[in-house]
């Protein structure tokens, strides 16, 4: 078999755009999954039992179950419980945002431990509101310990964020699947495709390395 990649030229415009829907796609779900993972943490280390057993039973389904299957199940039988229709997009959104949420409610749960005791009580003496303690002390400091491993998940997100070509979503995997069914070259494409990830997911790793090494030693955390 010989192998011929200029193929692709003619459809570099159509992987461009998967690209981008995918970069879109992670984008969103690293927002809203990062927000949703501070909040499951706040509940997890809060002292209502019932807010640290739901968020609990939260985070292990999500992380205890395969990605796949929870994109099938937003995506079929999601509709019918609710009786409203998800295009294809807003499922892929919610099952990584929700994905997102569990792992790194973990993250954020760590560092909100690894926030000094005395900061809490300061925060008491001060008489300050538990909205401010949050935002102003709390907050800033945890997200500023969960950057390395924050960053980790956003990397493996990228790289989960594949799966939703199942499901239809025009990404860069659904792209490079129809172009690899169309031309029957599925060796050039996806060859290239895993390139155009790999290109993309191993600076980012790099930079989780050079983040936890550099910045977060300067800052003695």
């Amino acid at each position: 078999m010989e192998l011929n990649f200029s193929i692709l030229a003619r459809f570099q415009n159509a992987l461009a755009l998967g690209l981008w829907t995918t970069i879109q796609l992670t984008l969103i779900c690293i927002v809203l999954g990062c927000a949703l993972g501070f909040l499951i943490a706040l509940a997890r280390t809060s002292g209502s039992a019932i807010l640290r057993t739901v968020s609990s039973v939260y985070v292990e389904f999500f992380r205890g179950t395969p990605v796949l299957i929870q994109l099938f199940w937003i995506f079929f039988c999601l509709p019918l419980i609710v009786g409203v229709e998800l295009p294809n997009f807003a499922s892929g959104v919610i099952a990584l945002t929700l994905y997102m949420g569990a792992i790194t409610s973990e993250t954020f749960r760590a560092s909100l431990k690894s926030v000094g005791r005395e900061q809490l009580d300061a925060c008491v003496a001060l008489g300050l509101p538990r909205r401010v303690q949050v935002t102003s002390v709390i907050l800033p400091q945890a997200i500023l310990r969960a950057i390395p491993t924050l960053l980790s998940n956003c990397v493996s997100l990228f790289k989960e964020s594949a799966l939703v070509s199942a499901v239809g979503i025009a990404d860069l995997m659904f792209i490079g699947q129809n172009i690899s069914n169309n031309t029957a070259r599925p060796v050039e494409v996806l060859t290239v495709v895993a390139l155009i990830y790999f290109v993309i997911a191993f600076p980012l790793a790099r930079a989780v390395s050079l983040v936890e090494r550099r910045v977060l030693a300067k800052l003695a955390i």
